[in-house]
Order: structure tokens, then sequence, then C-alpha cells
């Protein structure tokens, strides 16, 4: 059985005594839940990465990096973090080609596929994002949109570094506007994309990668995203910046994990 995560991304969001208020109040309340069923990742922006280090330190909360430099050594690379940077601030978890990377920074399928290789060669699990656009899925493209984007991340690993991953399903239209995609739609995704990973590796593989949905997730829909078979928690943007939003979408997470 597959373990339940959620991962909270915090994007552009914080400052220093907000996000302590924060993570005492989620600290608190995700207390009560059974580790065993369900891991946590906090994505705070780089900035506060080493001030949410220390205030989860010997928590069950994991540090995740909402992203990680293409470029794998130190050098020129101005702005740039790499996966060994981040490592030593005691990051486990990136999140890879966000739409928002995507769109906002041109980011292509060759250079996710560089720092999934980067995050992997230093332990560090990658998230990989994955999603259409509105005017691709009205145009029935969505298994030509994520079947390029899985294999632009994954052609080049080794089964073995494969099944280290994380793949989170978010539709492009669903992230920030309040639109989620039904229960329905977002499992045949996931359900497409344990085929795609079936076809490239095996079934063994496909169905022991985590699987993740993001968009718009919130305590209300939570539960019913999280029942379907194939998705196992969840990419939580503005709901991640309440604790209590975000510790009823991590026990709603747990829960499914428990029911089975």
């Amino acid at each position: 059985m597959r373990k339940a995560l959620v991962a909270g991304n915090w994007k552009m969001h914080g400052r220093i005594e907000q996000n302590k208020l924060l993570l005492d109040g989620l600290l608190t309340q995700l207390s009560g839940l059974p580790e065993a069923d369900i891991d946590v990742v906090i994505c705070p922006p780089l900035v506060y990465l080493a001030q949410i280090e220390a205030l989860i330190k010997g928590s069950s909360v994991a540090l995740g990096s909402q992203d990680v430099s293409r470029f794998s050594s130190d050098g020129a690379h101005t702005g740039e973090s790499s996966a060994e940077m981040l490592a030593d601030l005691g990051v486990r978890y990136v999140i890879v080609g966000h739409s928002e990377r995507r769109s906002e920074h041109d980011e292509t399928d060759d250079q996710v596929a560089t720092k999934v290789v980067n995050a992997l060669a230093l332990e560090l699990t990658p998230i990989v994002c994955v999603g259409e656009t509105l005017e691709q899925r009205e145009a029935d493209q969505v298994a030509d949109v994520i079947s390029r984007q899985l294999k632009g991340a994954i052609s080049s690993l080794r089964r073995s570094e494969a099944e280290r991953l994380v793949i989170a399903y978010e539709p492009v239209w669903a992230i920030g506007t309040g639109k989620t995609a039904t229960p329905e739609q977002a499992q045949e995704v996931h359900a497409f994309i344990r085929q795609y990973l079936t076809s490239v590796f095996d079934e063994e593989l496909s169905q022991g990668v985590t699987l993740l949905y993001g968009g718009s997730v919130n305590s209300t829909n939570a539960a019913v995203l999280f029942e379907q078979v194939d998705i196992d928690g969840g990419l939580i943007g503005g709901a991640s910046l309440k604790s209590d939003e975000f510790t009823a979408i991590c026990r709603a997470a747990a829960l499914s994990t428990i029911n089975g």
C-alpha cells in the first residue's frame, strides 16, 4: 500500500513572524496524525528554508523546496540554488516543473529532466508536476500533453531512479482559480499516468509511485479526491497557508490510506 503524501507549496508567500505563527499552529494540529499513514512536506520560498527547517526540527514534517537549479555544480549562475545547497539546508523534497515555472520562466521539458536528475543525485525526492491548460483539455490533448511531459522528465532515468519519483497532476486551469477537476477527471489522468509508467518500466513500479493531485484542493473536496484509487495525496497551494485547512486535508489523505 502506498503511503499518503501531502505537500504544501507556499509559493511567494510568507514573512518571518507569519511563518512562525503558521508552523506553531500546524505542528500542534498535525501532532494527532499517525506518522505511519502520511508524509507531510512544507515547501516555503527559498529565503525561508532555513527558518522553516529550524521550526520543524524534531517533528515528522519534511522540508521541501519549490525549485532546484538545472546546474549541478557551483559556478557563475546568479540567482540559482543547486541540489547540493538545498540538501545542505535539510531539504528532502523538491518541486520540479511546476506550471508556473514552465509558463513564467519558459522552463522546458529538457530543463525539467535535468533538474530531476540533479535532485536524485543528492538523494532528494523530486515532485514532478504535469498538467494541461484549459485549451489543451478542450482540444482533447490531455493524454498527449501528459505523456510528453512525463517522457521529458523520466526518459533518461534508470528504473531505480524512477521509482523514487513523486508525480503531481496539476491541471493548469485549476491552479489558483477555485476550479477543481472532478474526482472522475482527476482519477482518469492519474490512471493514465500509471499506465504510462507501466509502458515505460513495469506495473510493479507504476503501482509503487506516489501520485498527487493539485488544483484548488481544500478541506471540502479533499476527501472525495483522495478516495480515488490512484490519488495518493495532494500538492496544496493556497490552503497550505491556513493551518486548519491544511491539517484537514492531511487528515483526509491519512484516512484514505487507512480505509484503503
